[in-house]
């Protein structure tokens, strides 16, 4: 395969980003987008010279010319296209989350073992250098399996009312549900959470969880929208992994860039997706590049797993009965 050929469905905010980072690979060919929005598509065709524009998801799905879909739409519409893609011989990666109900995440493994194709999660956290270092050093020893892992996710406040649409756990949390799959290398079998909200929303602005894993490990998540606008943080991440033989941690905010000007100071994200001299680069770009380099070269891939994200799907799940209920949730057992 001399290029893999990627078609895009969804051109939102991060939909664009994936169309900018998938056009920076020279081993890829975009070859058609998707969107509802005749602006949208104007634009993609335009920048990015793609020919190909569709306005609806099924032209897109049929056409043959590509070996790969992106699905980048809203969460609760990410089963259906990924199951058509499958089902017509695509490749699929879908955003995360997967899908914000178990029994979907599901049904989307069964079509993908059923096509022989290959359905890839936007976990791209495995990515960052950062978090990846982690995992090397659970692998190598230097940390060794985990005991104890904590996890620290922090968002502006505006952000939250475009975010509320689902479930805290869905749009922040699940991210370093992954990391702790990833790193523990097992299961979870207990969850207990703990949601609090400060405004009318039924999807909660800061949330806790606590989990067990089979192997003993414990950890524990806190996702929260509560950053200041005015603070200029765009993005306040924390984790500590400790290990049978050493540990690992870092904070975001701290060891970052800051820049200070008369408005105040301002501390941008500069590892998921930026574009410098022309170039994107972040972990956005080595998810697709590592994506692409598998279907390219025909393997199974080993970084990112869609089992994982089926059970991270899982443990969400349990996250919002916890809250709901007030009680521990042990995964398996009937939520009733």
């Amino acid at each position: 395969m001399d290029k893999v050929k990627v078609g895009i469905l969804g051109l939102g905010r991060w939909g664009m980003n994936h169309l900018e980072a998938f056009c920076s690979l020279g081993q890829v060919e975009v070859v058609a987008v998707c969107d509802k929005s005749p602006e949208k598509l104007e634009l993609a065709g335009q920048k990015y010279r793609i020919k190909q524009l569709y306005s609806n998801e099924d032209d897109l799905i049929l056409n043959d010319d590509i070996d790969l879909i992106s699905v980048v739409t809203f969460e609760s519409q990410h089963l259906e296209p990924t199951l058509k893609a499958l089902r017509s011989g695509k490749h699929v990666l879908v955003e995360k989350p997967v899908t914000t109900r178990p029994e979907e995440a599901r049904e989307m493994q069964a079509a993908a073992a059923d096509s022989g194709k290959l359905l890839l999660p936007g976990h791209l956290l495995r990515f960052d250098p950062r978090y990846a270092a982690i995992k090397e050093a659970i692998q190598s020893g230097k940390v060794g399996t985990p005991v104890s892992m904590y996890m620290k996710r922090a968002r502006e406040n505006f952000l939250f009312d475009t975010f509320k649409r689902v479930h805290t756990v869905y749009e922040l949390m699940i991210h370093d549900i992954d990391l702790a799959i990833w790193y523990a290398g097992c299961r979870v079998k207990k969850v207990k959470a703990y949601g609090r909200t400060v405004s009318d929303s039924s999807s909660p602005e800061v949330l806790w969880a606590n989990l067990e894993f089979e192997n003993g490990a414990i950890a524990v998540l806190h996702s929260n929208w509560m950053t200041p606008d005015a603070a200029g943080i765009e993005i306040a991440d924390a984790i500590e992994v400790i290990g049978q033989s050493g540990t690992a941690h870092f904070e975001s905010s701290l060891s970052g860039l800051h820049i200070w000007d008369g408005g105040g100071r301002l501390t941008p994200d500069m590892n998921i997706h930026v574009n410098l001299h022309g170039q994107t680069i972040g972990s956005l770009r080595e998810q697709l590049t590592y994506i692409c380099r598998c279907i390219a070269q025909g393997e199974e891939p080993s970084v990112i797993s869609f089992a994982d994200a089926v059970h991270g799907v899982e443990v969400a799940d349990a996250i919002v009965t916890s809250c709901e209920k007030g009680q521990e949730i042990v995964l398996g057992e009937a939520m009733l």
